[in-house]
């Protein structure tokens, strides 16, 4: 197998409920179905867009691959070994190949600790330093490489911009030499110009430091722009994954030729002949999602077969797959 056909990601029927707890002694009553057989590889090297709407389970999914979330059901594997059954001193070491991004600068960081404290933290966790000095040099180095000066090393969290805070959450997922960076809405809570920044950051990092992503965002643009491939999920499913090529110039699945049709453009003639699809309906709540296509109550193609029938998961060509009875020629 060639290195550019590595897939160091292999997630199989990945599954993650919340229990509903109800009355007096609190018994479970339902489940809510965050995440709900989830499937797809991830090459080495490369980025994995995953997008969706508000609820449709990305960030849970994210978590969940990093164990920071146990899995209802499925696997995750990373080089070939399953994350879920690793013990606790092997899943320790795991860490520092696997690290996130969280959405919220703000909240992710220790607002007790100095920059260099929060970034060089789990290299003495891991043992990756001998002592603090070490550290500080490191942690220095790190921070250097993500666009802040050494002088502010020592400065705390509330002493930053939100783009800055930014840059320290990456400089921490980047200080233990990771391979896999889950992206979880990584750019959402910046302008734009400092996003630009950002996605370029992290962009170079892959770049130098081979880093594989799962980049998790709402923001189109912003994954077309930085994925090789895209993942679109719905209710807990993806529901078409393919290439970005694929996705954005030949979308098949009604649901993405939704959310392509809401991206804004600023050119004149693609203005003139885009056709804006307006979804009906608000998302079914994940504790009772419809039968059949989870897509059919709010589906301009529905048909009846689509509200008593699962559609299967196709590969319709090349890398290009979707879950709907209208590409897979039922109707």
């Amino acid at each position: 197998m060639n290195s550019t056909d590595e897939k160091l990601i292999k997630v199989k029927n990945l599954k993650k409920y919340f229990p509903i707890k109800s009355g007096v002694f609190k018994t479970v009553s339902g489940h809510v179905k965050a995440v709900d057989g989830v499937s797809f590889e991830i090459g080495k090297g490369k980025v994995l867009g995953v997008v969706g709407e508000s609820g449709c389970g990305k960030s849970t999914l994210g978590r969940t691959m990093l164990r920071l979330l146990y899995p209802t059901e499925g696997e995750m594997e990373y080089g070939g070994r399953n994350v879920y059954s690793l013990n606790k001193k092997e899943m320790n070491h795991m860490r520092t190949k696997m690290q996130i991004v969280f959405q919220d600068p703000y909240s992710s960081l220790n607002p007790r600790l100095p920059v260099y404290e929060i970034v060089g933290e789990a290299m003495m966790q891991h043992k990756i330093v001998k002592n603090k000095a070490e550290m500080k040099e490191k942690a220095i180095e790190v921070i250097g490489r993500c666009g802040l000066f050494p002088e502010q090393a020592n400065r705390y969290p509330h002493q930053f911009s939100g783009g800055q805070r930014q840059r320290i959450c990456i400089a921490r997922a980047l200080a233990v030499n990771p391979e896999f960076i889950v992206c979880d809405e990584a750019v959402s809570a910046l302008d734009v110009s400092i996003q630009s920044q950002i996605i370029n950051l992290l962009k170079d990092a892959q770049e130098d430091l081979g880093l594989t992503y799962l980049f998790i965002s709402h923001d189109l643009s912003v994954v077309k722009f930085i994925s090789d491939e895209v993942a679109v999920m719905y209710l807990g499913q993806i529901v078409e994954k393919g290439y970005k090529k694929q996705i954005f110039d030949n979308p098949l699945h009604p649901y993405t030729e939704a959310l392509l049709s809401a991206v804004p453009s600023f050119d004149p003639s693609i203005k003139q002949g885009k056709k804006r699809i307006i979804l009906k309906g608000d998302i079914p709540s994940p504790a009772n999602p419809p039968s059949g296509c989870r897509f059919h109550t709010r589906c301009q193609y529905a048909k009846d077969v689509c509200k008593e029938a699962v559609p299967e998961y196709k590969e319709i060509n090349s890398g290009h797959f979707a879950m709907c009875h209208k590409v897979n020629g039922v109707f």
